[in-house]
């Protein structure tokens, strides 16, 4: 089902006449979206008509590459804008190029426009300044549609202030599938994980991508902040000293430790990414998984990569959920890239991701900021037969500091990467 809009061509003569409206009422104090902001905006859509747009995503889904796909036709008949997807397996290879062109004196027409990003890799851009226009991401139309005070993390990026020099796209929340066929009840903590991992009958039945895949990382990190006695340690940055920062992380070793030679393929291997891993639970080699997007083992089902007999499921203390961005380079084209990321933004663009029949994606909108039938569209989206209800996904984690991401990473290395 696809449901319509009432915002269906996003015309910016119309949001900048309601916003006059809203001023001339004395309601603008309100919304972090002005008029002057709305005549720059009609500018830069004035600006980007028959321009390209390098947009630099992750493209190991099908399902994410066809919502892209959708995204870019709606951009060529809506704003004359040729958006193309950039298929990445890392998001730290565009941040690589990124550096280059600035190491090199590219000052303008850059490799990449917008880039699918957060955590350390927008840690990373943010730090070396490689990136464009702190706060225009606040001053997109779309912006006035999500709600920073109920859901802070669209202004903090895994501990990170966005300073607006990133626009909000999704939320992710780490969850766990299985294959009720072969698991009755499934282990709701790092503990109870490792106590399956370890029973005979389990053995070589479950695994995790292969860091410094993200699905993989995330996953050690949810067992790092189950395991270690004082988890507020990971709201703060890791220790400068390596050695120091490694050997905080020992209750995380230990647990690997002890559940490696259990894992699928004894610990030797372990997938490329989630997709990969997800095709082992649906293979039946492993009978648990996990994705960073609530959909996920329901897409799987419809797209008949998993039996119908998977469910999804997350540990009783909760599970890491943060945000995910697009972010515009120094060097990039801003004014046609601003406009892709506030169609991105868009009610009827996050209508479409959030639908688990072609994503699944969370909105990052709030329902109290939009028209009640907006609102009502979304209520109404399908929820597949292996997803969580809202409530159900309720408890989450914060994302520890991303200077955690390297200590773990090359903490797993030394002492795994040789499998």
């Amino acid at each position: 089902m696809t449901a319509q809009l009432s915002f269906p061509s996003f015309s910016v003569l119309w949001m900048l006449s309601a916003l006059k409206a809203l001023f001339a009422a004395g309601l603008m104090a309100f919304l972090p979206f002005s008029t002057m902001a709305a005549d720059k905006f009609e500018t830069f859509v004035d600006q980007a008509r028959g321009q390209s747009v390098y947009f630099n995503a992750w493209g190991g889904s099908p399902a994410i590459n066809a919502y892209i796909a959708w995204a870019a036709d709606q951009l060529k008949v809506r704003n004359d804008i040729t958006l193309i997807h950039v298929k990445l397996t890392d998001t730290a290879d565009a941040v690589s190029r990124i550096l280059a062109e600035k190491t090199a004196g590219k000052t303008s027409g850059g490799s990449v426009d917008l880039v699918w990003v957060n955590g350390e890799n927008f840690a990373s851009l943010k730090r070396q300044n490689l990136l464009q226009d702190e706060g225009w991401a606040f001053s997109l139309p779309s912006f006035t549609y999500t709600d920073s005070a109920a859901l802070p993390a669209l202004i903090s990026d895994f501990a990170t202030p966005t300073d607006g020099l990133e626009s909000p796209w999704g939320r992710a929340q780490l969850v766990f599938g299985y294959d009720t066929a072969y698991v009755a009840a499934p282990p709701r903590s790092a503990a109870a994980l490792s106590n399956w991992v370890k029973q005979d009958d389990n053995q070589g039945r479950f695994t995790f991508p292969r860091p410094p895949d993200f699905t993989g990382t995330s996953f050690l990190k949810q067992i790092a902040l189950e395991v270690v006695p004082d988890s507020s340690i990971f709201a703060a940055p890791a220790p400068a000293d390596m050695d120091s920062a490694d050997a905080m992380l020992e209750p995380l070793w230990a647990w690997l430790a002890d559940v490696s030679s259990n894992l699928w393929r004894a610990g030797r291997h372990y997938p490329v990414n989630y997709t990969d891993m997800v095709r082992l639970l649906g293979d039946g080699e492993v009978a648990i998984a996990m994705a960073f997007n609530p959909a996920e083992f329901s897409n799987g089902i419809a797209q008949g990569i998993l039996p119908d007999t998977v469910r999804s499921y997350i540990h009783e203390g909760g599970t890491l959920a943060n945000v995910h961005f697009v972010a515009i380079p120094f060097n990039a084209n801003g004014p046609a890239a601003k406009v892709v990321a506030n169609f991105l933004l868009s009610p009827e663009a996050q209508l479409r991701k959030a639908n688990s029949e072609i994503w699944g994606d969370p909105t990052v909108l709030s329902m109290a900021k939009l028209p009640p039938e907006d609102a009502a569209a979304f209520a109404s989206l399908p929820r597949g037969i292996a997803t969580l209800s809202d409530a159900q996904l309720s408890r989450s984690l914060a994302e520890p500091h991303p200077s955690w991401v390297k200590v773990i990473e090359q903490g797993w290395e030394k002492r795994y990467a040789a499998n």
